[in-house]
Order: structure tokens, then C-alpha cells, then sequence
């Protein structure tokens, strides 16, 4: 895989470098104040995340979901989410939709995610996600999947339907080959079903501050000068090695069939960006992770930061894979399992997006009461 992007010269625009940026919130107020269109317009944000988290705290927070509570007022709960949360995605999918057909259908994605509630569950997943993609009807949404044993599996059986997708909770290297070799599979499934593979898009999702934010209570617990000094690198040198195995298996002979026919690669996208360490730099999970081709999804906070005073001086990514495997070594040499920090860490991502699930459940009947008393 080749890039000719000139990352030479210093910028605060990475779109230059060759990174889309895709807002990682979404509500009906960011759609009816035309504050959506307006980053897409200014801010070069091309595409858009989701998650329970964001929808629960979109709910919550004044009154423009008032409205369509009141007229949704008597319906069931979860029926009542679906509608919520497929219809402000398919809003957003409209206002996102030139940048699709500019892009050909690489940027310009909205995502949307299966109920968490699901997340072991293959067939329940493959059920819900073929119809949220039927629901929404709109040709640049990805389904989100979470990345679990079970998951995977579901991955490859959606994207054998036709459908894009949005790999979720991804910490360790090991799983993203598996999310990679599922991706693979899906693909190879939908050229045998008969489908053009060109419109299938598809991201993988690395979760990037969280592994900080373990490693380094674990590193501050052993307090030695060694495993102080090592705070704040596990989280980029662990991002940087799954673009190293992204770069292998995008180099096979195996993808370079997909590719002839027609396929788009699962571009690798760096997700928990949001700096949660005060004391750390604020952009430092957007300008360490920057290469051409992928995808960095951010909070509004982020996003400013970045617009204000982050800097783009090149390619801090590409080459970086040993001086990244050296630091997770040392790491570890401390007794700091990167694979448990990676497991507890995907099984807490599953936990909090079921609790913001019930919350965005809970908030919602509040609505539906409230309409209909």
C-alpha cells in the first residue's frame, strides 16, 4: 500500500496529512441548529460516531427530544430508543451524504450501534444489525459491532449481507488480526453472495486513552522511577503496532484480491481520544497517532483543541513499530500485563455501554411519561 500524501510540511489540518476526522457525538440539537453541518462545513469533519454513552447523554440534556417523545408517547421503551437514535443517524447520514458521494463512499459514514445488551451474542447481533441497516435506509451508515469473541463472527456475517460496519472495543493487537481476518472473511462472502463490494465500507475501531488510564495506575502504583517515566506511552505504542499489523495484512496477497475487485480496505480508526490525564497534552492521541488513510474519531473538546493549537508535523506513525514493541516490553518487564489490561478493558467497555443503555432506556420512558401524563 502506497500514499503519496506530502506530510512534510507542518499544518494544522489534517486532512492534509491524509486523516478524516469524524465527530464522535451526535444529537437532535448538533442536527436542528445546523451545528452538524456547520463542523462538516468548517471543521472538516467527514463523517460521525456513536455509541449508547453519547445517545444517554443526549436525552438527558434539555428539551429537544421533547418533541418526538410527545408524539411517541404510549409506545414501548425500546421501540421508542430505536426510533430516537435510527432517526437522528439517518439525519445525519443526509447531512453527511455529499461528502460520501465526494469520497466515493469512503468518508461521509454515520454510525450506529447494536444494543450492547448483545454483545455475546452472534445471532442476536447479526438480527438486530440487518435491521438497523434496513431501518436507517441510508447507504452510508456502519453498524457497530463490538469486537468480542462473539462478535466477530457476526462481523463476517454482516458484511457478507452487504452492510458496513463499524468493529467496536478493539484493545489488543491479537483481536484486531481477528477483527482484520473477519473482516477478510466477510468480504470474500459477499463477492460469493453477489454483492458489489465497492460501496461496503468498514472501520475498526482502536480504543486508544483507556489503556493509558489503566497502565498508568498500575506504573504510579509501582512508583519506581523506571515505571514512572513510562506513564503516557503504552496507549500510543500499542495503537502503533496495530497499524503495523494493519499494514501487513493490507499487504497480502489476500486483500490484494479483494482489492481487484473492487473493495475499500477497513481503514483503522483511533477511537477514545479524549485526553483523560489533565496533566498530559491535549491533542497528544491525535498528533502521535497521524498517518494517511485513517480515521480519527473525537469528542467536541478534542476537536477544538486540536483546531486551536494542534500541529500536524508528519507521519508520526509508519516505522514506529519497534521503538512501540520496545515500549510495551518495558512495560511489561514491570509486571504489567498488557493482555489483561486489554481483556479487563474490553469486558469494562461492554459493562459501561449496557449502563448507558439502561440509562438511555430510563431516561427515555421519564420521556414517554412525562408526554403522555
Amino acid at each position: 500500500m502506497t500514499d503519496t500524501t506530502d506530510t512534510t510540511r507542518p499544518t494544522r489540518r489534517l486532512s492534509e496529512a491524509g486523516v478524516s476526522i469524524w465527530l464522535d457525538d451526535l444529537s437532535r440539537e448538533r442536527l436542528s441548529t445546523g451545528n452538524l453541518a456547520q463542523l462538516v462545513a468548517e471543521k472538516d469533519v467527514v463523517g460521525v460516531t456513536t455509541n449508547p454513552t453519547i445517545f444517554a447523554s443526549a436525552l438527558a440534556k434539555g428539551d429537544a427530544y421533547a418533541g418526538v417523545l410527545g408524539q411517541l408517547a404510549g409506545t414501548d421503551v425500546e421501540a421508542a430508543v430505536e426510533k430516537i437514535t435510527t432517526d437522528d443517524v439517518r439525519d445525519a447520514a443526509d447531512v453527511l451524504r455529499p461528502v460520501y458521494d465526494a469520497t466515493n463512499g469512503v468518508d461521509g459514514r454515520v454510525s450506529i450501534e447494536v444494543d450492547p445488551r448483545l454483545a455475546r451474542d452472534t445471532d442476536a447481533t447479526v438480527a438486530t444489525a440487518k435491521r438497523l441497516w434496513a431501518t436507517v435506509d441510508r447507504p452510508n451508515v456502519m453498524i457497530k459491532i463490538p469486537a468480542t469473541v462473539e462478535g466477530l463472527p457476526a462481523i463476517t456475517a454482516v458484511l457478507a449481507e452487504g452492510i458496513s460496519v463499524n468493529v467496536t472495543l478493539i484493545f489488543s493487537i491479537d483481536r484486531y488480526r481477528a477483527v482484520m481476518d473477519a473482516f477478510l472473511a466477510g468480504l470474500e462472502q459477499a463477492k460469493a453472495n453477489g454483492h458489489d463490494l465497492a460501496p461496503i465500507g468498514s472501520v475498526a475501531s482502536f480504543f486508544v486513552s483507556r489503556v493509558d488510564a489503566s497502565v498508568d495506575a498500575a506504573l504510579t502504583a509501582i512508583g519506581t522511577d523506571e515505571a514512572l517515566e513510562l506513564r503516557g506511552k503504552a496507549a500510543i505504542a500499542n495503537a502503533r503496532l496495530a497499524y503495523a499489523a494493519y499494514q501487513e495484512v493490507f499487504g497480502s496477497e489476500r486483500w490484494q484480491a479483494l482489492a481487484a475487485a473492487g473493495a475499500q480496505p477497513q481503514r483503522p480508526l483511533w477511537a477514545s481520544t479524549g485526553v483523560k490525564n489533565p496533566e498530559y497534552r491535549d491533542t497528544m492521541y491525535v498528533d502521535e497517532l497521524v498517518v494517511a488513510g485513517v480515521v480519527n474519531t473525537m469528542p467536541q473538546a478534542t476537536l477544538d483543541a486540536f483546531a486551536d493549537h494542534g500541529i500536524v508535523l508528519g507521519d508520526t506513525v509508519t516505522g514506529t513499530a519497534e521503538e512501540a514493541a520496545a515500549t510495551i516490553a518495558a512495560v511489561e518487564k514491570l509486571g504489567v500485563s498488557i493482555a489483561d489490561v486489554t481483556r479487563t478493558l474490553e469486558e469494562e467497555g461492554v459493562q459501561k455501554f449496557e449502563v448507558s443503555w439502561d440509562e438511555l432506556l430510563t431516561t427515555t420512558k421519564t420521556g414517554l411519561d412525562a408526554a403522555g401524563a
